[in-house]
């Protein structure tokens, strides 16, 4: 089924329809929590993890690097998926499931991530005042972009080569974050990380192997991730605040968003990211479940001719690309 792609320059406002989506797709039965599938992701991640750490002598590092940015990957993707409570319906037991994960595996900040992601970022979609995500690199992707010379010469360097150092950067605002609001709680768990992760990697294969083991970890973790994360929103239509306040729900989510093509494995290689628009409209539909709501979507979109913006995980690139040149 061929669904027409979002042009940047449309601005026909969308029929205000949603709930006859959302309908659809309860009824079906997509919108509800998975507690036994999440939970099995879940332990199989903490079970890899330790097994990784008991047998690290018996690797080769490169390999355990590798395993570990697996490993490290899903973590990211079922932090996320648990802090939107696709598992759980209680906010605050999904916070508390979400520490094993964030704060241990990844020495990142639950309550970071949940305020930045889920209440600015998902609220405020594209809308330049309120979502930072989309005021990456001086605001190059948006109509209020700077004028630095530095970064109009060096434009592609800083911003591929800023692909490579995502996983310390999320590590770093993470720390200035529960500092700033004093979450001494989280600080401790996110600080236990390095002596439960990289303490015992260097007591088990000391400091040179443990050493190629995280050089790896980072340079394969931080580009599968933010090489994931950009084809979401960059390029894609931006708003100001008094904009965004005229659209709907479902335009606003919809016109700030970008799906790719692709089936099973594109969709556990971006973590269910892949089905963005879907992701945004229903934040709290499990990732699991999200390629079924995509069809459902595409064709209420066809139904009532509302454009759908996706495109390859390539051509995504090229258009976010594109979208740098102009500054």
């Amino acid at each position: 089924m061929m669904i027409k792609v979002l042009s940047m320059s449309t601005h026909t406002p969308y029929p205000d329809i949603f709930d006859e989506l959302k309908a659809q797709v309860r009824s079906a039965g997509l919108l509800d929590r998975v507690p036994v599938r999440g939970s099995i992701e879940m332990i199989a991640i903490i079970v890899s993890i330790i097994g990784a750490l008991a047998t690290a002598p018996a690797w080769n590092p490169v390999l355990l690097g590798l395993f570990l940015t697996l490993v490290f990957t899903r973590a990211v993707f079922v932090s996320h998926d648990i802090l939107h409570t696709q598992y759980f319906k209680s906010k605050s037991l999904s916070f508390k499931l979400s520490y094993p994960f964030s704060a241990l595996i990844l020495s990142n900040s639950s309550s970071w991530w949940d305020y930045k992601h889920n209440v600015n970022h998902h609220t405020y979609c594209n809308i330049v005042e309120k979502d930072e995500d989309i005021r990456a690199l001086d605001g190059a992707f948006t109509p209020n972009r700077g004028d630095s010379p530095f970064i109009k010469k060096y434009k592609y360097l800083i911003f591929w080569g800023s692909m490579f150092f995502m996983f310390p950067a999320f590590i770093a605002q993470s720390y200035s974050f529960v500092i700033k609001r004093k979450l001494w709680g989280e600080f401790a768990l996110m600080l236990l990380h390095w002596p439960l992760i990289w303490g015992i990697l260097i007591y088990q294969i000391g400091w040179q192997n443990t050493l190629i083991v995280a050089l790896v970890l980072n340079f394969v973790l931080s580009p599968w991730l933010a090489f994931g994360f950009i084809t979401n929103h960059l390029g894609c239509d931006t708003f100001s605040e008094e904009e965004g306040k005229k659209l709907s729900w479902m335009e606003l989510q919809m016109r700030g968003s970008r799906s790719l093509k692709g089936g099973t494995f594109v969709h556990w290689f971006y973590g269910g990211l892949n089905t963005q628009i879907e992701h945004h409209l229903f934040p709290k539909a499990p990732r699991f479940n999200l390629l079924k709501i995509q069809k459902m979507t595409k064709e209420f979109a066809k139904k009532h001719q509302i454009p759908y913006f996706e495109t390859t995980p390539v051509m995504a690139y090229v258009q976010i690309n594109n979208a740098l040149k102009a500054y």
